[in-house]
């Protein structure tokens, strides 16, 4: 999905193969493009997540979905770069675009701001106290593997929810 105009240059991206638990229990492989200063640290934060079993349902390039963000999260694919604008937002760029944010599981842990959830079929995974598989709870695998090494969870933000969601700041340090 890098196209010109993208903040970072390709040469800054990294693509990333991982092994990962399906929901099926059988061990798939998936491929991820994300910041080459996060390429190797993303590859130990998905073997955390395969030793622990974590369940995800896909990982594929958003270039699979056309670059299509809605499509992606509709069909539950765990993506990282993406470039586009912030939701709602004209001229601010997602973190997806610079390859420093990683969203795992959208259905299971949908974006809510208000009324909005997105993806739709994510207002089934809204009570997060009823853990399901695949979803991301404060003190799991998943939200350690991503907190221990720096990284925050959209599910701890004040003014919105975004479950899904990880990123790391790399660029001011």
């Amino acid at each position: 999905s890098w196209k010109e105009g993208s903040p970072v240059e390709i040469e800054d991206l990294a693509y990333v193969k991982i092994l990962y638990w399906g929901f099926d229990d059988r061990v798939h492989e998936g491929e991820l493009i994300v910041h080459i200063r996060l390429a190797e640290e993303v590859c130990s934060i998905f073997k955390d997540l395969y030793d622990a079993k974590f369940p995800i349902e896909k990982v594929r390039l958003i270039d699979e979905y056309g670059a299509d963000d809605n499509l992606s999260m509709t069909d539950n694919n765990t993506s990282a770069f993406c470039f586009r604008k912030i939701a709602g937002q004209k001229d601010k760029f997602s973190k997806h675009s610079y390859g420093v944010a990683i969203d795992i599981n959208p259905v299971q842990n949908p974006y809510v701001n208000k009324d909005l959830i997105l993806p739709p079929a994510g207002k089934y995974y809204l009570d997060r106290n009823n853990v399901r598989k695949g979803m991301i709870v404060k003190g799991d695998a998943c939200y350690k593997a991503f907190k221990d090494r720096g990284w925050t969870w959209g599910g701890e933000w004040n003014s919105l929810k975004d479950y899904q969601h990880f990123e790391k700041n790399i660029f001011n340090e």
